[in-house]
């Protein structure tokens, strides 16, 4: 990170907030992602965790064992020192069955925005992802960003129930609801393939900063993985 243009500011009385950028993008997430992966390498147990949002890391540290004034210190140098670390970042894929049988909304996107089914599958599918955050639900995960022609906002009234597995969209981002729970994004689609296993080590798939891939599969192909058709 040569020309640095990080931001610290103090958080609470153990955490410091570290502010990349006010742009969000798939570089920014990767550059924060890094700066995670050498924090909790170089530091160690003086981090008890470092939250990573779209633009920012909370860094929570241990109060007892370092001061305010030097892990701010220790946080800076790793940052200087960022611009030479390598960071693998995953791209994973997922079958998608894009149909109206589980994806009760995708007939009226294509329909609002002059487009087919088809389009609508070719544009989602071609897409990479970053994973830019992980919340709302243990494994979902927000996914950005959407071909700008899918765009679309959140429904005026969310569903109280989405089924698990089920493909989104809300505005420029996408994602896949982990397990059945209300929800307010636009469903074009489901994902046989679970993205939350708390017996798994680690429990999701992938982590902030990866890429995620969609792979368009047929019905049968999806009954064949698990999915559910109700």
């Amino acid at each position: 990170m040569s020309n640095p243009s990080y931001r610290i500011f103090d958080a609470s009385e153990n955490a410091v907030i570290v502010y990349f950028s006010d742009i969000v993008s798939s570089e920014q997430t990767q550059k924060i992602a890094a700066f995670s992966h050498a924090l909790k390498t170089s530091l160690g147990e003086l981090i008890v965790d470092v939250t990573i949002s779209y633009t920012s890391a909370l860094v929570t540290y241990q109060s007892l064992t370092i001061d305010h004034f030097s892990i701010k210190q220790k946080i800076k140098s790793v940052l200087t020192q960022l611009n030479d670390t390598a960071f693998l970042v995953k791209q994973i894929e997922l079958p998608a069955y894009y149909h109206s049988e589980v994806g009760a909304d995708i007939n009226a996107i294509a329909k609002a925005k002059n487009l087919t089914v088809t389009d609508i599958i070719k544009y989602h599918s071609e897409q990479i992802y970053s994973v830019f955050a992980i919340g709302f639900a243990p494994g979902f995960a927000f996914l950005g960003e959407v071909n700008p022609i899918l765009a679309t906002p959140r429904l005026a009234t969310p569903r109280k129930k989405v089924a698990k597995g089920s493909i989104a969209i809300a505005d420029r981002q996408t994602a896949v609801y982990p397990a059945a729970s209300p929800g307010g994004w636009n469903l074009i689609g489901n994902c046989p393939v679970s993205l939350f296993d708390a017996a798994n080590t680690p429990p999701l798939p992938f982590n902030i900063g990866d890429s995620v891939k969609f792979i368009p599969i047929e019905r049968n192909e999806f009954i064949r993985l698990g999915g559910h058709i109700d």
